[in-house]
């Protein structure tokens, strides 16, 4: 049965036991955006993948409300919108805590302020709405799985975003003394935008052991996600952009 539509009659679907889904269970998304063709489009995207879409939101705070009934999986979150926009209504889902739904950020604005800040909020991910249907399908899956996901331009502006900062504002790395030389270089990797199979390449080891890697100085950092890393690399000083490491 189709999950709600904000305006419409179609009854919420059941919410999923939590976490999660089972194998076989289908993913449960979320569409937040003012535009109702542009959640039409996604929907019939998503839907045409195999996804079940629980709800449309015009705006963040009824995303909140939706999210609080259908708990799906993953939230395709537009930026700017009335009422709340999609930055503080990403900030309040992560805020509810660990059965919080993955967030993807689309947006039309490729701007350095809404790719430091969606990431700041716990967005698991950031695409921009002319991306290839191909590249959202793979963010929900991706974001559903725990693992986080930049386009290609949003990595470049993060990365020049730090490259302006004056080295004087960079905090000491002490954050990060607690890592290994293997989990340091492989922090540094992420950071450059290596994806498992390329540092497992260049560090000429297995995928599943860099796997292994990320997931213990995730925990040994205190992060939710490769997203998280990339940004505390930056902000320690462990990569200056433009200097080799």
């Amino acid at each position: 049965m189709r999950g709600a539509d904000v305006g419409g009659h179609a009854q919420p679907a059941a919410p999923s036991a939590g976490g999660a889904p089972s194998a076989g269970e289908a993913l449960r998304v979320l569409l937040a955006d003012d535009q109702e063709l542009v959640r039409a489009g996604f929907r019939l995207i998503l839907e045409a993948a195999g996804f079940t879409v629980v709800g449309e939101a015009p705006n963040g705070a009824t995303a909140l409300a939706l999210a609080a009934v259908e708990r799906p999986d993953v939230v395709l979150m537009d930026i700017r919108m009335p009422v709340l926009d999609g930055l503080a209504a990403t900030r309040q889902l992560k805020a509810s805590g660990a059965g919080a739904p993955k967030v993807v950020i689309l947006t039309t604005f490729d701007l350095d302020d809404y790719v430091y800040e969606a990431l700041r909020a716990g967005a698991s991910g950031l695409l921009l709405k002319d991306a290839p249907r191909a590249d959202l399908i793979a963010a929900v899956r991706i974001a559903a799985a725990g693992d986080a996901l930049l386009a290609p331009s949003v990595t470049r502006r993060l990365i020049e975003a730090f490259a302006a900062r004056p080295a004087e504002a960079l905090p000491a790395p002490s954050r990060l003394a607690s890592l290994t030389p293997r989990e340091r270089d492989i922090l540094l990797l992420l950071a450059r935008g290596r994806s498992n199979s390329e540092i497992a390449a260049e560090l000429v080891v297995s995928e599943a052991t860099v796997k292994t890697h990320v997931a213990h100085l995730l925990a040994k950092l205190g992060l939710r996600d490769r997203v998280q890393a990339v940004i505390l690399a930056y902000e320690t000083g462990a990569v200056v952009p433009g200097r080799p490491d």
